[in-house]
């Protein structure tokens, strides 16, 4: 047994040294890469999800495609970085989702600037004090960040990027209590534990903060106090998980939305973000929509926001399948604009995998 199990350790060692060989041409090739194009573009999105699609294609297992995924997300980090480091602007501090969510788009290779805000991030990506910046756009439980959708319908940049990730809340304290005082949390988190914050802590005062993680700094100092926050935020600030998985969805997941001043080529499987506000007509909003019906444009997502500009006038935020430079998707969309009281396009961007 003892032989068996030697020879399988020498194999694997010898795949080791074999990965690193080839890792390290990978990089070298990379490099390159960087330096014929020559154009200062480091971050390819449509790229790197032809690189993901292309791998779970070919992957016959045992690894998962998403284990696939997050092998090849660092090692692609590794190789850009060969080139430059980007700098990426996510809601801190230290902890939060929107951390998570920009390690895995960009893999661990890349300096985050944490901001206290969303507005800031916007800010931070527009003077280009960063590269690109990752925020919230919408909840599976609590629908869209009203925030986020408010900044991109002004705003000069465009979503380059999405990324779905799972999110997880806890309870998390310095020591286990029967009932806490206060319980800290973003106020979308303490609305995606509504139930189970009755039901468990009914006379605690819930109080929203900035985010989760700026919730768990606060606990780790009053320890009277819980927060509801990932194991990241637990695992930063030496907090216990005290109960795990306390959201009322379990399938609750947050998708995020990468901000630059950058358009993205097609990648082949694409999403398109888009504005607009109907004229005041009788029929004007069936009208707008008419376009996508008729030309089999699936519509993945309509979201109404007060515009602001009037009593009871909206904007719509729509998604549709495909990209906006696709002739079908165009053409749709220059029928759109003409219609539309306001029209615009907040960019297209590889599908999430």
């Amino acid at each position: 047994m003892d032989d068996k199990i030697s020879r399988l350790r020498g194999r694997i060692d010898e795949i080791d040294e074999t990965l690193l060989e080839l890792l390290n041409e990978r990089a070298g090739i990379a490099r390159k890469v960087g330096e014929e194009k020559k154009t200062g573009v480091i971050y390819r999105p449509e790229r790197e999800a032809q690189v993901h699609r292309r791998l779970h294609s070919k992957n016959l297992g045992p690894l998962s495609n998403e284990g696939v995924s997050h092998l090849f997300t660092e090692i692609i980090s590794a190789c850009r970085a060969q080139e430059e480091r980007l700098s990426i602007a996510c809601l801190g501090p230290a902890g939060t989702f929107s951390e998570e969510a920009s390690f895995k788009q960009f893999g661990g290779h890349i300096d985050l600037v944490y901001c206290s805000s969303i507005d800031e991030v916007f800010r931070c990506v527009s003077s280009r004090k960063v590269s690109y910046g990752v925020v919230p756009l919408e909840n599976s439980s609590e629908g869209a960040i009203s925030q986020t959708l408010d900044l991109l319908s002004v705003s000069a940049l465009s979503i380059c990027g999405e990324v779905g990730l799972r999110v997880q809340h806890n309870l998390i304290a310095k020591e286990d209590k029967p009932q806490y005082r206060k319980i800290y949390s973003h106020a979308q988190s303490l609305g995606q534990c509504q139930k189970w914050l009755s039901k468990h802590h009914a006379q605690a005062e819930l109080i929203p903060v900035s985010s989760n993680a700026e919730a768990a700094r606060m606990v780790a100092k009053d320890a009277g106090s819980a927060a509801i926050a990932g194991k990241h935020a637990a695992q930063h600030y030496e907090l216990s998980i005290i109960e795990e998985s306390i959201e009322d969805n379990p399938n609750n997941t947050t998708r995020f939305g990468v901000i630059s001043e950058e358009g993205v080529a097609a990648s082949g499987l694409d999403k398109t973000s888009i504005l607009l506000a109907a004229k005041h007509e009788p029929g004007a909003i069936f009208e707008l929509l008419e376009p996508l019906a008729r030309n089999q444009i699936s519509m993945t997502r309509l979201e109404s926001r007060p515009s602001k500009q009037g009593l009871w006038e909206y904007m719509f935020f729509i998604d549709i399948e495909g990209h906006q430079d696709d002739a079908i998707i165009s053409g749709a969309l220059d029928e759109i604009s003409a219609k539309a009281g306001l029209f615009k396009i907040l960019g297209s961007y590889p599908k999430s995998t």
